[in-house]
């Protein structure tokens, strides 16, 4: 006979008590917020004693960390699927991810503006993705690039790394004026064209082809 599964995880699924707790961080963060979220808190919520956190995570800032990178792959999950390589064209397939990255980045906006405040919390969360390069809009777009490459729908010479950079910037740069005065009260206002022109300055360069390289 297997063991009875401990009281705090019996309505957890498969999940194993250290990804329970951030599960559990992850939903008050985005009930809530992160502004002022205590051990205490997320402990009580998990239905645990306070200092089990500490045996599973080097410091609160940890666990809030991965938290948040959770809170964002949730919020990741209520988005629609990004296309595969060689879905439609390739215009739209970028279009897709940059509607992606602007939907994504206004939504987790809120939580991110808080966090401003708990440094630690945001370096911690920033090794997280140096952990895992892969992980992350950017290195999914990478990849979709160099599967457009393969497909030969775009420039084999192509600098696709280059090329995500810019767009997932695009996204950020829509976002950050908001995230540094706070301003996170109403929608996010998507200038007209906004998407259809990077796009499109993306696959068609900016260089002038009645210029000859010297």
């Amino acid at each position: 006979m297997s063991p009875r599964k401990a009281a705090a995880l019996e309505h957890a699924g498969d999940l194993s008590l250290r990804d329970h707790l951030i599960a559990t961080a992850a939903h008050l963060i985005a009930e809530r917020g992160i502004a002022g979220l205590t051990v205490r808190d997320i402990a009580r919520h998990a239905r645990v004693a306070d200092g089990v956190l500490y045996n599973h995570f080097a410091n609160k800032e940890e666990l809030l960390a991965l938290a948040l990178r959770a809170h964002v792959e949730v919020v990741e999950s209520t988005l629609a699927d990004l296309p595969p390589p060689g879905t439609g064209s390739v215009e739209n397939c970028l279009r897709a991810y940059v509607e992606y990255g602007i939907t994504l980045h206004a939504a987790i906006l809120p939580v991110f503006a808080q966090a401003l405040a708990q440094p630690d919390v945001l370096a911690r969360f920033s090794a997280l993705a140096d952990d895992d390069p892969e992980w992350g809009l950017r290195p999914a777009l990478v990849c979709h690039l160099r599967g457009e490459q393969d497909l030969g729908r775009i420039a084999r010479e192509a600098n696709v790394a280059a090329a995500a950079t810019m767009l997932v910037g695009a996204c950020h740069e829509l976002i950050l004026p908001r995230l540094f005065r706070q301003d996170v009260t109403g929608p996010l206002q998507v200038p007209a064209g906004f998407v259809d022109d990077l796009v499109e300055t993306v696959l068609t360069g900016i260089k002038s082809l009645n210029v000859r390289p010297k």
